[in-house]
């Protein structure tokens, strides 16, 4: 039998090679993709690279070359290395801050959408922090108590909560309204399970899509806070630090700013690709346009 150039796979066999989600996504396409490569490359940077804190002074400010992909630094360190094992630092900010930010937030606003004495009390602490500028109050609470990673995390965090929790409680508001959730508490069925079994799956989408922002928006307040010295310690490479440490050095090595600038727009954008294909995708009237 002989092969049919034409030939278009249908049924099972297309849904394996083009899922259904993916048709028409270009969007969450190329940004999954994108950031799959660059969480590989931070997972294995060790591995790829030499080590990132090694000072050789013969090599300061060494321009790119086949033993310095990446040029060397003022201190004649490897920034192939250094912006390689930056990724992970953003990464891990970026995905801890995110899931924190989500999870803190569904619990705060799945209960002020059901229970409105609490709301009270709670939306108008939202409202004060969401007063202050996420920046600034990130950079208070890195300077107030200094720490490592930890508290770079809890420190960007704590700025995205208010977004998160009116997000969800908006959208508690919503569904409180809906026919099966009425008709579940004309049953008599508790609100806890209420909350669980209907608000709470209901609820996922717009957050996970809500926490691919907050992840991209993590990953540049953690390098900023790193360019000002508030964020990781210096002993860390970031990509906010390595940026910091070159920036007298711009108009004679050039490269070691360029290539950890590089990185950092290179993952915000997959994140933010990433956030606007799945927006598309669990949108229910972007699918039935499709």
């Amino acid at each position: 039998m002989s092969a049919n150039p034409n030939f278009v796979m249908t049924g099972p066999a297309r849904r394996v090679w083009m899922p259904r989600f993916l048709r028409g996504r270009p969007a969450l396409v190329c940004g999954g993709a994108l950031l799959i490569v660059l969480v590989i490359i931070a997972i294995a940077s060790p591995w790829l690279t030499a080590s990132a804190q090694a000072i050789s002074p013969l090599n300061r400010l060494r321009p790119p070359s086949a033993n310095l992909w990446f040029g060397a630094d003022q201190l004649g360190r490897d920034i192939y290395a250094r912006t390689l094992q930056g990724a992970r630092v953003s990464l891990v900010v970026g995905v801890s801050v995110a899931l924190l930010s989500a999870f803190i937030g569904l619990v705060l606003g799945v209960v002020c959408g059901f229970y409105r004495r609490i709301d009270m009390v709670v939306m108008r602490f939202m409202d004060a922090l969401m007063a202050i500028p996420s920046i600034l109050l990130a950079i208070a609470l890195t300077t107030l108590v200094r720490g490592g990673m930890l508290l770079v995390i809890v420190a960007i965090t704590v700025p995205q909560i208010p977004n998160v929790v009116r997000l969800v409680r908006s959208v508690v508001l919503t569904l409180r309204s809906q026919p099966y959730v009425i008709a579940a508490i004309a049953a008599g069925t508790r609100q806890p399970l209420i909350m669980v079994r209907h608000i709470v799956p209901n609820a996922l989408s717009p957050l996970i899509v809500q926490a691919t922002y907050v992840c991209a928006s993590a990953i540049l307040t953690e390098a900023g806070l790193s360019f000002i010295g508030a964020g990781v310690p210096p002993e860390v490479p970031s990509w906010g630090n390595i940026i910091a440490g070159a920036r007298s050095y711009f108009q004679i090595a050039p490269w070691a700013i360029f290539f950890p600038g590089i990185g950092l727009a290179l993952t915000v954008l997959a994140v933010n690709l990433l956030g606007d294909g799945l927006r598309d995708s669990l949108d229910p009237r972007a699918s039935r346009r499709l």
